[in-house]
């Protein structure tokens, strides 16, 4: 476990230089330094097109001190499992990351990650989901909650969600997680777990996103934070076939000590446009995700 003196040591270390091209308020730079954190920045980074690979700048320079390769939309997961078997052939035995957003993971790039799951391939799969394509427009993803406004979706998204986390479970992969950016010894506690297992592992970061989900640029972290307190987004992690609420989270399998889940959507503009009844249709959903995931724990024990 993650202690907060370890927590100031490793802040210390450098993944991300200053001068970026990232929105104020990104988390995906808090992300990234957490990982760089969990890993001691010794790990080689695979980041496909979106705004992680706009964060570092533009060639010939770049704010990233690790080794990366930007590649296309879908190719992230092949890649990374070309390079870690290269690297082995070196004999190099370091971590090969892909940091990808939801777009490259749930649509554009689904097919090479679930095949890069399939045949349980040596690397750490990271979804860095801030729930829609922010470089290319704000335009809805297969991981956009319902009703949440983009410009693709003005009168809010009509279809459901796809759930990442479970869909990696189902590929019978040895190690699968939630977490968020604003538990960061959870995410740092984590990502070590994988790095100590061999095979396919995922993590799903939860992201909020300031331009995109409109919200002001200091709330990152109370957003992230408030939507694991009203239970919209549940902390678990599935490591070699047992299924366990993680810390953070496990306080709110009791739904009455839920904050109210108007508390989190009433700071995002994306949400300004609901109606008493979506709210009531959000909150049925959380309730049934809630028992999903309550139900797995006992099947997955």
């Amino acid at each position: 476990m993650v202690t907060i003196n370890e927590l100031h040591r490793y802040g210390r270390t450098k993944l991300i230089m200053p001068g970026t091209s990232a929105c104020p308020g990104c988390p995906l730079q808090l992300g990234m330094r957490y990982l760089a954190m969990a890993l001691d920045a010794r790990f080689a980074m695979v980041i496909p097109a979106g705004c992680s690979s706009v964060i570092p700048g533009a060639a010939p320079y770049t704010a990233f001190t690790v080794p990366v390769m930007h590649v296309p939309f879908a190719s992230s997961p092949a890649v990374a499992s070309g390079l870690r078997r290269a690297l082995r052939i070196r004999g190099v035995d370091g971590p090969v990351v892909v940091w990808a957003g939801d777009g490259a993971s749930a649509d554009i790039g689904f097919a090479s990650l679930s095949g890069s799951a399939y045949r349980n391939e040596d690397i750490i799969y990271i979804l860095a989901d801030n729930e829609a394509y922010m470089n290319t427009g704000i335009q809805a993803s297969g991981t956009t909650p319902p009703k949440a406004w983009t410009t693709t979706s003005p009168r809010g998204k009509t279809e459901g969600r796809k759930d990442m986390s479970l869909i990696m479970i189902m590929h019978n992969v040895p190690y699968v997680a939630t977490a968020s950016i604003a538990y960061p010894m959870d995410f740092i506690d984590k990502v070590r777990r994988a790095a100590s297992i061999r095979g396919f592992r995922f993590i799903h970061l939860h992201a909020p996103c300031p331009p995109g989900w409109k919200f002001p640029d200091n709330y990152t972290v109370r957003v992230a934070r408030l939507a694991v307190e009203t239970g919209m987004w549940i902390l678990w992690e599935y490591n070699q076939g047992k299924l366990t609420i993680s810390s953070p989270s496990v306080p709110y399998k009791d739904k009455g000590r839920r904050k109210p889940i108007e508390e989190y959507l009433k700071l995002q503009g994306r949400f300004s446009h609901l109606t008493k009844e979506d709210v009531e249709v959000i909150k049925a959903n959380v309730d049934k995700q809630w028992d999903l995931i309550i139900r797995l724990t006992e099947i997955y024990r």
